[in-house]
């Protein structure tokens, strides 16, 4: 009787990761099937004959092994029901040759790392950006061999012309598209010899989006308002809290505790990367701080929209936090209009709004600390958004000659 088992063969790759492969034995004789899996030979368990859990993919992979062997055995059995004797090497022919985990399944692998970092925004958004792409296809599988330039270049027209989507989002979706190839590549899966992004391929260029901030005399309006709706102001003060605090993104803005105050210093983690953050608190802020503090004294948040929901439960947050921007977008747009503020008011243009007044006014270094990017070249490209002083002096200079 034939036997099935998963294990490591040492013959590594060129990346030096060793090959995942189901060997059939009978009568002392072996044979292998690959299973197109490579792994570092310090993560296979060999007494569970599985990948070990402190390997980043392990529940995916284990999950196609045991699957791959289970279609192994059938047919393992299937054979050896035949009348005649069946060698080993007869055996593994009655094998369907197992295929190499296809885009798609490296793509839940990479949803599912992002799941494991409590990423469920960005988890919900590429979710649906690969369930436009089999959309495209029209299938559910893709061999990565069938993933070439001229495929990516007709799916780049079709978001374009048939999905009416603009040039950054069709660009999101290449990324996307190459960050899972680049995983795969990683894990060993495929060979980067048929890598279908880069020079005379898909090269990725990010277009220049404009970026539109508020102008003080419209800040002044929002500051000043009255007359409003209770979600109007309240959503204005949100907004307003987190301009005065360089743009903070407002999920971190709805997750402020009054804990985090001490010493008229705001302490906070940044959700996007973990940073943690201290900032003086403005006299403008300490204004609107006092009205909350009045309004709900034994509340646990500044503000009171996730009061009822756990924050120790990643995706519940994020799905409320969606819920509650969208809402506070609705109210600014309405308040916007009663205002006469002409610009598309939004939470996300405080960010803006804050690069726009401070110009070429604060040395970069500091932007760099205000904005907490982890790079002077990202906000030397972020601010040039903003800074138009000397471009406007040499247009004068130019056409005012009268």
């Amino acid at each position: 009787m034939a036997t099935v088992r998963a294990v490591l063969r040492k013959k590594k790759n060129k990346a030096g990761l060793c090959p995942i492969a189901i060997r059939i034995t009978k009568d002392r004789k072996s044979t292998f099937v690959s299973t197109g899996q490579y792994i570092n030979e310090k993560y296979w368990d060999n007494r569970n004959r599985a990948v070990r859990k402190s390997h980043p993919n392990s529940n995916a992979i284990n999950n196609y092994i045991l699957s791959k062997v289970a279609e192994a055995n059938r047919k393992t059995l299937e054979a050896e029901m035949k009348p005649e004797y069946q060698t080993v090497s007869e055996i593994r022919n009655n094998v369907i040759v197992i295929k190499e985990l296809d885009f798609f399944a490296v793509a839940n692998i990479h949803l599912q790392n992002l799941k494991g970092r409590n990423k469920h925004h960005q988890y919900d958004t590429e979710f649906g950006r690969l369930k436009k792409f089999k959309e495209f296809l029209r299938q559910d599988e893709l061999c990565f061999s069938k993933l070439t330039p001229s495929l990516l270049k007709r799916f780049e027209g079709y978001l374009l012309e048939s999905k009416r989507r603009s040039p950054r989002t069709a660009v999101n979706y290449l990324i996307l598209i190459r960050t899972i190839y680049n995983l795969a590549i990683s894990e060993g899966i495929v060979d980067r010899g048929r890598y279908p992004f880069g020079k005379g391929k898909i090269t990725i260029r990010i277009p220049e989006s404009q970026k539109i901030g508020l102008n003080m005399d419209e800040i002044m309006k929002l500051e000043a308002a009255n007359n409003l709706s209770e979600a109007q102001q309240k959503a204005i003060h949100v907004w307003l809290i987190s301009f005065y605090f360089a743009g903070i993104r407002v999920g971190d803005v709805l997750k402020l505790k009054w804990s985090d105050i001490v010493d008229d210093r705001l302490h906070y983690r940044m959700d996007k990367n973990s940073k943690l953050v201290s900032l003086k608190i403005p006299e403008k802020a300490k204004k609107i701080f006092t009205i909350y503090r009045k309004l709900q004294k034994q509340n646990t948040l500044i503000f009171p929209y996730l009061e009822n929901n756990n924050l120790s439960n990643p995706k519940e947050i994020s799905v409320r936090t969606q819920s509650v921007t969208r809402n506070l977008n609705r109210a600014l747009k309405r308040a916007a209009k009663q205002l006469d503020i002409k610009k598309n008011m939004s939470m996300h243009i405080a960010r803006h709004s804050f690069g726009n007044i401070s110009g070429d006014k604060i040395p970069i270094q500091m932007l760099q600390r205000l904005y907490r990017h982890s790079s002077v070249t990202t906000t030397i490209r972020y601010q040039a958004n903003f800074i138009h002083k000397d471009a406007d002096d040499a247009l004068d200079s130019v056409v005012n000659f009268n």
